[in-house]
């Protein structure tokens, strides 16, 4: 009988064992996952900002567009206007250490081009 007492002690310690191991599992599981989240949000809040922006170089007239060409850095953000040809310019924002994340094409007609 003692020795049943005995194996039935080692098969609870094993089994705390195994659910001890599977709690730490869960614990980095959520670790992770709460980490994952915060650079979710953070790259939700860079592309929201970088959207604000760009909407506003979409608003510009040819000529301002024009004055704006080439690359500059605006806030935390580098903004490249690039002139495709006379009616047409290709914007592009990004965070300063990375490649752009938007980049769109704008139509904005001169004179004798529907202006």
């Amino acid at each position: 009988m003692s020795s049943r007492r005995g194996f039935a002690l080692l098969e609870v310690l094993v089994a705390l064992a195994i659910l001890g191991t599977a709690g730490l599992a869960l614990v980095e599981v959520a670790s992770q996952g709460l980490v994952t989240l915060d650079r979710a949000r953070e790259v939700e809040q860079r592309v929201a900002d970088e959207d604000r922006l760009l909407a506003a170089y979409a608003l510009l007239n040819r000529r301002d567009l024009g004055a704006r060409i080439g690359w500059r850095r605006v806030g935390p953000y580098d903004v490249r206007v690039d002139r495709l040809d006379f009616s047409l310019f290709r914007v592009a924002i990004g965070p300063a250490d990375a490649g752009p994340d938007l980049v769109t094409v704008i139509y904005r007609p001169g004179p004798g081009d529907g202006e």
